[in-house]
């Protein structure tokens, strides 16, 4: 292991974390840094940065360990990039089932409205039709009521008419009788004025003779 290349291989690491620490803490400061404990995506580019300027120095100081170093924080980085990936993709999908959730919480609320207006409808309109049925009942009773009272009337005034005419029938039967009773009154009463006359000028006749 030559001194030479760890001298160079600790000055590079030296120099990267002084141009790399005001970076990631101006990062942090504006909130671009890492979040439960999960790197950004500015980060990981100061990582893939860091990372490219390790591996240019270690080609030019031909530092085989300096290139391993630098591979092995390019992979970092890449499974950090693909943490990251999959972590918005998570919060993508979160996002996303929140939203499919707040859809169908609000197409359920719409249907659920919906019922209940047409059950509100339904119950109007079966209270219509009761109340239509009733008032048709009570007037179909009202109708028969309003016949059979009409047909009792006729009936009572069919029976009032017969005995008017069975007592006018009778008054004419009495009528006649009695006109009988009187014109044989009168046949009596013209044969006596008859025999009257008859005896008073069989008198006269007498006296005269």
């Amino acid at each position: 292991m030559s001194p030479i290349r760890d001298f160079s291989r600790a000055a590079v690491g030296g120099y990267l974390k002084f141009v790399t620490w005001p970076v990631r803490t101006g990062l942090r400061a504006v909130g671009l840094g890492a979040r439960n404990g999960s790197a950004s995506g500015a980060e990981v580019a100061v990582d893939r940065v860091d990372a490219a300027v390790r591996g240019a120095a270690g080609t030019v100081l031909a530092d085989d360990e300096l290139k391993r170093d630098a591979g092995r924080r390019r992979t970092a980085a890449d499974q950090r990039e693909r943490a990251l990936d999959l972590r918005e993709e998570a919060e993508e999908r979160a996002q996303a089932a929140k939203q499919d959730a707040a859809e169908r919480e609000k197409a359920a609320e719409q249907r659920k409205r919906t019922a209940a207006r047409r059950a509100s409808q339904r119950r109007e309109q079966a209270q219509s039709k009761r109340q239509s049925e009733r008032a048709r009942a009570q007037k179909a009773t009202q109708q028969r009521k309003s016949a059979s009272e009409k047909a009792e009337a006729r009936a009572k005034e069919a029976a009032q008419d017969k005995e008017r005419e069975a007592r006018l029938e009778t008054l004419d039967q009495e009528a006649e009788a009695l006109a009988e009773r009187e014109k044989a009154l009168t046949a009596k009463d013209e044969a006596k004025r008859l025999r009257d006359a008859a005896s008073k000028a069989k008198a006269e006749r007498k006296e005269t003779g």
